[in-house]
């Protein structure tokens, strides 16, 4: 996700502190916030994917 992204939704979250968001505003929130979930799923899945689990006897296995 873009710096400029990220910054946007630390700005809203801020906002959301002080005063009422608009409409408009918490719906750029809820996008903002489904777009940086689903990118971290997608990388902690990328993730996962290489790791083994390794056993007392030194196999190997592909963690499910």
């Amino acid at each position: 996700m873009e710096k400029e992204k990220i910054e946007r939704i630390n700005y809203l979250a801020r906002e959301s502190n002080v005063r009422e968001l608009t409409p408009e505003e918490k719906e750029e929130q809820t996008a903002l916030r489904n777009e940086y979930r689903e990118g971290f799923r997608r990388n902690f899945l990328s993730e996962l994917d290489r790791v083994y689990v390794v056993d007392e006897n030194g196999n190997k296995k592909k963690l499910t």
